[in-house]
């Protein structure tokens, strides 16, 4: 490895060193010291992570072999970067109280950082699989890092139970294009599929389409597509409230990467193979999640069902790629429904966790009569609500935009309408919420919402942005669009 390679691979640098100095600066002094300043440090470090992406601004290169600094993985290392930061300030006030091993959890999260900035850039299925691991492990002692809540362990075992299985399968379909092709790089890969024979008798031609399912398994988890789905409810509604946020939308993003890296560039010569099981799989994914979540008590329960459905939206993208020079590419509209969603579901979960660090509520009815006892915040779900139904003017009807554009404009009538009508059904759940908040009388002994500093923070940024990207999306629409065609042309 090169010198020059070292300056393309700073933001992973960074990210190392950051979480070892977290680690290392809440070992120092008494274990009970609150060291408050600790997520700003953690914060400090994610900036200069971000700064450490403008050598990879601008072009594409292969770094150590199975690495890629391209304009894709940068525009998910951005993400990454960003994601993270929100859920930073939203876990300042929210562990307040509740544990006293804060400094490992900010640390922890750069760590996580550092696995997304690894598995979307990767080219290699080796590296791929160890990002993956890396960024599952690190998710596992998240989820359960509430260790005297019972909620919490039990989210954390069923998710490793899933993600495990769901590993194994994944390694498995890896197994079979290395035993198929002899290679584990991804433009080796597709080398091969392309100067294979036509014939159903070939080896490539029979073990192409059960590899495609198995590695669908295992990215379809990181995504929470339907039917690799059954951990996210108990997990989101277990898991401390930054975690599920995180994983609803920095690790769901992480498994749209992976999953379009390799679908694009290794198994681009099967596309109409695969194009038709993620049809499938989309339509499933957002009827049922859009179906269980009209059933739903909890608000956090509510945001996983609906989670689930907005990965089978942001799938739509993926099975209308259309990357002839079009407006809507597919792909674009995949990076900008994830960016702008990232913001739409952090500022959710911000203001959930605003509601349950001042009463421990997650109940809907909880939410009733909120715009009285904190205006501000009320104002500020509805508009994540809207968001994520797809009502402009927001960063949400942006990217659904985009990606009913790309089916629209494959003639995917069917699936169009599907998405359609569960749009509208969608919309019946969110604005539920909204009743409870504008319309609901609150309970006579409910109190005031008090905000803490960094939530504040946190809740303005998303809100800010949720609206900015749909109201002037072009910077984003052009950023995305760049970031995928180099990707195509592979």
């Amino acid at each position: 490895m090169s010198i020059t390679d070292l300056t393309f691979l700073l933001p992973e640098l960074i990210l190392l060193i950051a979480a070892v100095l977290v680690f290392t600066l809440d070992l120092v002094g008494r274990k009970d010291e609150p060291k408050g300043w600790l997520p700003y440090v953690a914060l400090g470090g994610l900036a200069a992570a971000a700064l450490g992406l403008i050598p990879s601004l601008g072009g594409a290169r292969q770094v150590a072999t199975m690495l890629a600094a391209d304009p894709f993985a940068v525009f998910f290392k951005a993400l990454a970067i960003i994601g993270v930061a929100v859920v930073i300030l939203t876990a300042i006030p929210y562990l307040r109280g509740r544990t006293p091993y804060r400094g490992e959890f900010y640390a922890l999260l750069l760590a996580v950082a550092l696995a997304v900035c690894l598995a979307v850039s990767a080219t290699n299925l080796v590296l791929i699989y160890l990002g993956m691991e890396f960024l599952s492990i690190t998710s596992y002692v998240l989820v359960g890092f509430l260790r005297h809540d019972r909620k919490s362990g039990e989210a954390a075992l069923k998710y490793f139970l899933y993600g495990a299985t769901a590993s194994a399968v994944m390694l498995y379909g890896m197994s079979l294009l290395y035993g198929a092709t002899g290679a584990t790089d991804l433009g080796e890969i597709a080398a091969a599929f392309a100067s294979a024979p036509q014939g159903a008798g070939h080896g490539l031609a029979w073990l192409g389409t059960p590899a495609i399912i198995l590695l669908l398994a295992g990215f379809g988890f990181k995504a929470s597509l339907v039917p690799f789905h059954q951990w996210a409810p108990d997990t989101y509604e277990g898991a401390p409230t930054p975690v599920t946020a995180f994983l609803s939308t920095v690790s769901k993003a992480t498994g749209f990467a992976v999953l379009i890296r390799v679908f694009m560039v290794a198994l681009g010569t099967m596309q109409y193979q695969w194009t038709a099981l993620l049809i499938a799989v989309s339509i499933v994914t957002m009827t049922l999640g859009n179906l269980t979540a009209l059933r739903q008590t909890n608000v956090k329960r509510l945001l996983a069902y609906s989670s689930i459905a907005q990965a089978g939206y942001i799938l739509i993208g993926v099975a209308a790629v259309w990357m002839s020079g079009a407006t809507f590419t597919g792909l674009n509209g995949v990076l900008i429904y994830l960016f702008a969603y990232l913001f739409t579901n952090v500022g959710a979960f911000a203001v959930v966790t605003a509601v349950e660090t001042a009463s421990g509520a997650t109940e809907i009815e909880d939410y009733a009569g909120l715009v009285r006892r904190s205006p501000w915040l009320a104002g500020l779900l509805f508009v994540f609500l809207i968001s994520l139904a797809g009502i402009p003017p927001t960063g949400g009807f942006i990217g659904k935009f985009f990606v009913f554009g790309a089916a629209i404009q494959q003639r995917l009538w069917v699936l169009v309408a599907i998405a359609a009508v569960n749009s509208v059904i969608a919309a019946f759940y969110y604005l539920n919420v909204v009743r409870y908040m504008f319309f609901t009388p609150a309970a006579e002994d409910a109190a005031r919402v008090e905000v803490a500093w960094p939530l504040r923070g946190a809740l303005l940024v998303t809100a800010v942005l949720t609206l900015l990207l749909g109201l002037a999306p072009g910077p984003l629409i052009v950023w995305a669009t760049r970031s995928v065609q180099l990707l195509a042309l592979r």
